[in-house]
């Protein structure tokens, strides 16, 4: 199977990739359509981070109930899970993704970076 790339980065990476049914979406940052941080809070940031998500697998012909399993990365994980928890919940159907959660200092200042990896048509 051929890999096909979705989005476009100035960092070297792809944003999405697609192989047959699988998509893999490389960590979504919360930069709004005007390249600016969306807010500082991660309530606000993890709503931006995952509509770019979103975004993202709609360009590779994918959509959040085809998400199986996401990465959440929180510079302050314990401080912010719960409040990410909460947007995050409201955000995936239900069965919800299989999912990790780690803290880590982020390569931009940030509070929150998803990944997602999705397989077309298993949400339906």
């Amino acid at each position: 199977m051929r890999k096909q790339a979705f989005g476009t980065s100035s960092a070297p990476l792809t944003p999405a990739l697609r192989v047959g049914d699988t998509v893999y979406v490389s960590g979504q940052v919360p930069i709004d359509e005007h390249g600016r941080v969306a807010g500082d809070d991660v309530g606000r940031q993890t709503a931006q981070a995952l509509a770019n998500l979103e975004e993202q697998l709609t360009a590779a012909g994918a959509s959040k109930a085809d998400v199986v399993k996401t990465l959440v990365i929180l510079s302050h994980v314990k401080r912010d899970f719960a409040a990410m928890n909460v947007v995050y919940a409201d955000f995936f159907p239900d069965p919800k993704p299989t999912r990790s959660t780690i803290g880590a200092e982020l390569a931009i200042d940030v509070l929150v970076e998803i990944e997602a990896v999705a397989i077309v048509g298993s949400g339906a």
